[in-house]
């Protein structure tokens, strides 16, 4: 049997064993799932839908029809020359930036379904437009968890300036893949002939059951990354530093505040809500793969490229800290 068809079995073996394990676990504590799938799904209803929900229509809307190339032509003149990006390019950074996960990774993935940009962007896009929403950041991690005032801009820029910055690490090592899909300046270019449909009804009614599908996909990784968290804490030898710190990292919303409470120095657990932040957590990353299927994105290279962002992260943060 050829080594790649034995790692392909061992890998289908492996997660259908850990499935069952899974199940077994559920059975035999259903206190913590239910105290994780409530959480989860609370914390779905009461604030990732509203908040998120009504952005994904709108989004939909844009890339379905012309608005897409009206705000693209704003902001494109600039975020193109920066970022070396298409003008819809940039509405992918736009949206990444401002809305929070997993709102970056399915807008680059509904461009690059369109037509609107090419596999060679989406994939750079991918690297780094993907990100914590201010909003978040503001008023949950630093406010309400960190809970310094002072840390206010300096965390906001951090996680802001960190993934522009790797942007540029990763269009220096991966340009000559991405040549093709470049013009002369260095930029991307969008592929010639893509059209947009005119408004309708029709176009409406496909981009809210889109939306309900997307997040509804978003609510369940919630709710089962929550049963995961929870199981997790009864594990032997459970509570540590480590083993909070690295908990911590399956779910954003539940990871900062373990983050933030942990028995440490002050700098040590700004450094890792930082770092977590702007992971995004596995559960963020489970809702990206499920929003690239089918596009021929990896998310192997994706988990790469936000972990050596995190890294990136920690780094700043600990310069910010050496130099204050």
């Amino acid at each position: 049997m050829p080594w790649k068809t034995r790692c392909l079995s061992m890998k289908r073996r492996l997660f259908t064993l850990t499935v069952i394990a899974l199940f077994f676990v559920m059975l035999l504590f259903p206190g913590p799932v239910f105290e994780g799938a409530s959480q989860g799904i609370l914390l779905w209803f009461r604030t990732v839908l509203p908040t998120l929900l009504p952005f994904m229509i709108a989004a939909n809307l844009m890339v379905r029809t012309n608005a897409v190339h009206c705000i693209s032509r704003l902001a494109g003149g600039v975020l193109g020359r920066a970022l070396k990006v298409s003008d819809c390019g940039a509405f992918a950074v736009i949206a990444g930036f401002l809305c929070g996960y997993p709102m970056g990774a399915k807008v680059t993935a509904d461009l690059l379904r369109e037509g609107k940009i090419c596999r060679e962007e989406a994939a750079y896009l991918l690297s780094f437009c993907n990100n914590t929403s201010p909003m978040f950041i503001v008023s949950y991690v630093v406010m309400q968890n960190i809970g310094r005032k002072a840390l206010f801009a300096p965390s906001v820029a951090i996680l802001f300036l960190s993934p522009l910055l790797c942007s540029r690490i990763f269009f220096r090592i991966f340009r000559g893949r991405w040549a093709p899909g470049l013009d002369r300046r260095g930029r991307f270019k969008g592929p010639a002939g893509s059209r947009s449909a005119p408004f309708s009804f029709d176009v409406l009614d496909t981009c809210i059951m889109d939306s309900f599908d997307s997040i509804t996909r978003v609510g369940g990784y919630i709710m089962l990354f929550s049963v995961i968290t929870e199981l997790a804490f009864l594990l032997p030898g459970a509570g540590g530093l480590l083993s909070v710190s690295l908990f911590s990292f399956l779910e954003i919303t539940a990871g900062v505040p373990m983050l933030a409470d942990l028995q440490a120095s002050f700098p040590l657990r700004w450094v890792l809500v930082m770092a977590l932040a702007s992971f995004g957590g596995f559960c963020a990353s489970a809702q990206t793969y499920s929003m690239i299927q089918g596009t021929g994105l990896k998310i192997s290279v994706y988990l790469t490229e936000k972990l050596a962002t995190a890294g990136v992260t920690s780094c700043m943060c600990l310069v910010f800290l050496y130099m204050s």
